[in-house]
């Protein structure tokens, strides 16, 4: 029997001209993540107190802190894990300040570092590069390693391209770029700051015989003008079109953030309800491009007499972003690595056996409690990919659950998008 449609041939072909624009925006604009690995948080010091042998440093000092507290469990049980959980998450954390407590190194020539004068800056902007080549060297490097340069704002435009400049080279003549190369750009207000940043690694690239796209850079999300412009529009949701494939990540700003808009100091924070608002139209602006998000940082530190209290507070503010979507967060002393990844941790081991038997039977086909959509698979498969990237799950557990290997997963959590439309 045939079947007489109304529209014919002619019809569909000038309904694909009239979405050809919106056929070519999807695919350029919103590629989806590239499904590589997502640091947990971003450590920032100062250029001058940076050296080789600071990852252990650091381990050292949250050692000390964690056995001034009475060890592990004990921390664990302050911020408030069940000694269920605790003891599914203390030995996974233990050993992951022994081999890698730090994912995400910021080496700061910003308001971390200040104004030393030309002269200083020079000379500890290519320090910076070749101490980085030496903790790789000696393995001591941690995955993801980089510098944050001054702004693109008129005062310090041209000291922070100059820092960046001569970071660049000497890594070059010391062996190249890490693998793991993170550049961040600050106190952003415009497309155009943006724009001219890229143009800058275009130049950089040039130079030194890299690869076009090589050097991308991370925008932190520091001043209101840029969630909303001047003429009403959002400036954020316009930089993965004004400059495709260079921008890594959006970091949001707490302090500056909060400052700009007449935040009472005490009242700063990264749960504030204008930050929450800030991060909203961050997670708009991103969301199927690619592009990763980061919450700010809390400046209460877990020292002297208020290391409990901070503690608390840290590991809260950790799991609340991680309910949120937002999987990477700032940490600006050793102390708060270990409620870092105890509350990462825990947030991982917590929804690990749902996760995994929700995947198992989306994937066998079964019919279980929860009817899961293509979407919410890939969610799941996201959110257990995560968990193994940063050591809360192991490769050995997925495939004991799920049958599946660390490639399956990776292609689950992030098709491509051709393959999602299919």
């Amino acid at each position: 029997m045939s079947v007489t449609t109304s529209l014919t041939a002619a019809d569909l072909a000038a309904i694909d001209a009239r979405l050809t624009a919106t056929d070519d925006l999807l695919r350029t604009a919103y590629p989806g993540d590239d499904g590589s690995r997502q640091p947990v948080h971003t450590v920032y010091v100062p250029a001058d107190r940076f050296t080789p042998e600071l990852a252990t440093v650091w381990r050292r000092t949250v050692r000390d802190a964690v056995d001034d507290a009475g060890g592990l469990d004990a921390v664990a049980s302050l911020v408030g894990l069940h000694p269920t959980l605790a003891a599914d998450v203390v030995p996974r954390v233990r050993e992951k300040l022994a081999i890698e407590p730090i994912e995400d190194l910021r080496i700061d020539f910003e308001d971390g570092y200040g104004d030393h004068g030309d002269v200083a800056e020079d000379a500890e902007a290519m320090r910076a590069a070749k101490r980085i080549t030496a903790a790789a060297g000696a393995g001591f490097a941690p995955p993801f390693i980089g510098i944050r340069f001054k702004s693109f704002e008129a005062a310090t435009r041209a000291r922070g391209i100059r820092t960046l400049d001569l970071f660049i080279g000497t890594l070059m003549e010391n062996g190249g770029l890490p693998d793991g190369l993170a550049l961040t750009l600050p106190k952003v207000s415009t497309v155009a700051q943006v724009e001219a940043a890229a143009e800058v690694m275009t130049v950089l690239e040039r130079a030194h015989g890299l690869p076009h796209g090589r050097l991308r850079f991370e925008v932190q999300v520091e001043t209101p003008q840029l969630v909303l412009g001047v003429y009403g529009s959002s400036p954020v949701a316009q930089l993965a079109l004004a400059v495709p494939g260079r921008i890594s990540g959006l970091h949001y700003g707490t302090y500056d953030y909060s400052a700009a808009l007449g935040i009472a100091a005490r009242y700063q924070s990264l749960e504030h309800p204008a930050a929450d608002l800030a991060k909203g139209f961050m997670q708009l602006a991103v969301a199927g491009t690619g592009i990763r998000l980061s919450d700010g940082s809390t400046n209460i530190l877990p020292v002297g007499r208020r290391t409990a209290d901070a503690w608390r507070l840290h590991a809260r503010l950790v799991r609340r972003s991680l309910e949120r979507g937002f999987f990477q967060g700032w940490d600006l002393h050793p102390n708060q690595l270990v409620t870092r990844y105890l509350a990462t941790y825990a947030f991982y081991r917590e929804g690990w056996p749902e996760a995994s038997e929700r995947l198992r039977d989306a994937l066998r086909g079964a019919t279980g409690a929860v009817l899961d959509e293509p979407a919410t698979v890939r969610a799941l498969a996201g959110f257990v990919l995560r968990g193994v990237r940063c050591g809360a799950i192991s490769v050995d557990e997925v495939a004991a659950a799920t049958g599946i290997d660390e490639a399956t997963l990776v292609a689950l959590a992030h098709p491509p998008r051709h393959q999602e439309a299919s």
